[in-house]
């Protein structure tokens, strides 16, 4: 795995940022830092991988007097997208005194002419409340555009840095960008600062909205167990985000305390037959006479067909897994003469537009104000985030290599899930 950033030349200028405390352009963090043995952790210091950590320089490659920053933002909404972009103002305008950044509004659509879309000029005073709204102030859009017409776009308006805010199909986007302006020997620093509230971006331990989301999400898993509780035999049934990970679903049942069955995409269960997930449910209402459920909205795809079919964004369309799993355990409960009351909430988009919490808020401003040090050092291709509790930069092909998805059989996570919830580690049916 090469973590070596790419750089567009020799940092010669001095920093005018004015802190007292740089980051060493050699600094580094520790990609592992768990080994089961003594013997595998000096045998892995022989050839260690590992990071470069973010932080200020003082030297950087850019005339921050010269820079014309861009800002896009792309994909799906999510908790915190405002607060980057009032953090990345702030940063460029205050401490290196950037007097022109331009907002590309509706994702990469706004790079390009054709769209009839034009930038927006912000500044501090333009950003200073942001943070109070959900959204994105410059709005969103899916799908891919040609990228050399975005390249153009970039050059048009002399944009040395872009910050492209968003999750895997927008760090593809901003790698292609890279490499279109690396062909064109062009100097436009791209530094991508990762969106998602499903956290799953490869190498990343935790991406901004999350902690919103799931924290939202625990509103309506509270309102389907007071709903479970208020009727005989009731059955609160919640969908929450995750198309390939079950992130949200489990933090958000371990945040709750509520929750007795959660069914994520990494984790196979069956309807039927002994040990499946209906007859366990079954004895769940026999002995308590309630029951709270979360199912994640990548969960059980293998009962339906194959829609081959895929949004802008190139994402494979899920079938409602919520909607199925609602009418599979009505069907079930009254096959077996037992009447149940089953109150299903899908707060899907609810959970991502909201504004972010302080959490997120203040988290997001530490990954604005990285990716600002980062372009300022003329550092490309890239991705600002966190790791073993340290911001860091990685190289995007490293960021979409694979999507991090939550291990049942390695995770500490899902073993708190189990002690939570009280729910079966495998509710595969036993074969005869």
């Amino acid at each position: 795995m090469n973590t070596k950033i790419e750089s567009l030349g020799e940092c010669n200028n001095p920093s005018p940022a004015g802190y007292e405390c740089w980051t060493p352009e050699t600094s580094r963090v520790m990609i592992q830092t768990i080994f089961e043995t003594e013997e595998a952790l000096q045998e892995h210091l022989k050839d260690p991988l590992f990071f470069e950590q973010a932080g200020p320089r003082k030297k950087i490659f850019f005339d921050p007097s010269t820079v014309t920053a861009g800002i896009v933002t792309c994909g799906g909404l999510c908790p915190g997208i405002n607060d980057v972009i009032r953090a990345l103002v702030m940063e460029l305008h205050y401490r290196y005194g950037v007097t022109r950044i331009l907002g590309f509004p509706f994702g990469y659509e706004g790079l390009v002419k054709q769209s009839g879309h034009r930038p927006v000029e912000l500044h501090p005073d333009k950003v200073a409340q942001i943070m109070n709204q959900g959204g994105s102030i410059l709005s969103s859009s899916r799908g891919n555009q040609k990228v050399e017409d975005m390249v153009d776009t970039l050059c048009l308006y002399g944009v040395k840095m872009l910050f492209t805010i968003g999750g895997d199909g927008t760090l593809r986007g901003a790698q292609a960008i890279s490499e279109e302006v690396k062909r064109r020997k062009e100097d436009i620093a791209i530094v991508g600062i990762p969106k998602t509230i499903d956290n799953d971006i490869n190498y990343v331990q935790k991406t901004f909205g999350f902690s919103t989301a799931f924290s939202k999400a625990v509103e309506a898993v509270n309102c389907a167990h007071t709903e479970a509780k208020g009727a005989p035999n009731g059955i609160g049934l919640v969908k929450l985000m995750g198309r390939h990970s079950g992130f949200i679903a489990v933090n958000a049942a371990l945040a709750s305390k509520n929750v007795n069955f959660v069914l994520i995409p990494e984790n196979d269960f069956d309807l039927e037959g002994e040990g499946a997930f209906l007859p366990v449910l079954k004895e769940r209402m026999k002995k308590r006479g309630h029951a709270v459920i979360i199912v994640a909205e990548g969960a059980g795809q293998k009962y339906f067909e194959d829609k081959n079919e895929t949004d802008d964004s190139g994402n494979k369309k899920l079938n409602d897994i919520g909607v199925f799993m609602k009418d599979k355990i009505n069907q079930y409960f009254k096959k077996e003469g037992i009447k149940t009351n089953l109150k299903y909430i899908d707060p899907s988009y609810i959970i991502r537009s909201v504004p972010a919490n302080e959490e997120d808020s203040v988290f997001c401003g530490f990954l604005a104000q990285n990716a600002v040090h980062a372009a300022m050092c003329g550092k490309t291709n890239m991705v600002v985030g966190i790791w073993n509790n340290v911001f860091t930069y990685i190289p995007i092909s490293i960021a979409v290599g694979e999507r991090k998805v939550l291990k049942p059989g390695q995770s500490a996570l899902w073993r708190a899930l189990l002690g939570s919830t009280g729910q079966p580690n495998n509710m595969k049916a036993k074969s005869v």
